[in-house]
């Protein structure tokens, strides 16, 4: 089975698997005050035993399981957030999702992310395009930050909103991976935030907005290297090419 062939069906699976214990299972809070379900646990062992088993050879690098320097060695390394927006998980809601990437030298190549609740299948493969439910996707071609979609961290949006007349889009319990998708999608012109997230959140999503015709960077304009020591980026911007320059020029970092 080709890789992406098997990402897929690894990645459905284990959103069907997530959505078996929705709303049947404990949580709890983890040492850095983030929470964690018997269900997040779950998923991780499902789509290690899947991915990591069929291709041994390569990497693994999870926000659930322990972390080793062994996955540096690596390629090719699969990288996964189990459940993305495990608040809304918790709470009922149905802003959650499964997203995985194939990283192959530090970038990724191949992505899935899969929304349970309203079978919303995103995945996208380098040179290949991005696509929801098999359609293609595209990102959307605002220039202007006047009446741009964005969805960010208040800050970051203060310092915007002090420039043009933006339309700030409510976060809620969206997850970041679902930002992401949503800007590839073309439902919102950017995500962004001036604060540090982890590579396991971004990493599909980067894919996506990409293989949209978007594009991913921190503040200082450059694409992300992931399968490093350290597993967190400093911020993060998408958008489109067009609309990135106005964005980058006037934030900072909080």
């Amino acid at each position: 089975m080709a890789d992406a062939d098997l990402l897929h069906v690894a990645v459905r699976d284990a959103g069907l698997l997530a959505r078996s214990l929705f709303r049947k299972v404990k949580s709890w809070t983890k040492s850095d005050g983030s929470p964690v379900t018997e269900a997040d646990l779950a998923v991780d062992k499902a789509l290690k035993e899947r991915l990591h088993g069929e291709r041994p050879d390569y990497g693994w690098l999870s926000e659930e399981t322990p972390d080793t320097a062994e996955r540096l060695e690596r390629r090719q390394v699969w990288i996964a957030d189990p459940i993305d927006g495990t608040r809304a998980f918790t709470h009922g809601g149905d802003e959650w999702c499964v997203a995985v990437a194939l990283l192959t030298d530090g970038r990724p190549t191949l992505a899935a992310i899969y929304r349970p609740m309203t079978d919303d299948f995103y995945e996208a493969e380098i040179g290949k395009g991005a696509r929801l439910n098999g359609h293609p996707l595209h990102v959307g071609q605002t220039a202007s930050l006047a009446g741009a979609r964005i969805l960010g961290n208040a800050s970051a949006l203060t310092q915007l909103r002090a420039r043009a007349p933006i339309e700030a889009v409510a976060s809620g319990n969206l997850p970041l991976a679902l930002r992401l998708a949503f800007v590839a999608q073309g439902k919102l012109d950017a995500a962004l935030s001036t604060t540090a997230k982890h590579d396991w959140d971004l990493a599909a999503g980067d894919l996506l907005v990409h293989e949209a015709g978007g594009i991913v960077t921190g503040l200082s304009g450059k694409s992300f290297t992931y399968n490093r020591t350290e597993t967190r980026q400093n911020s993060y911007v998408a958008s489109s090419p067009r609309l990135q320059a106005a964005l980058l020029e006037h934030l900072s970092p909080s």
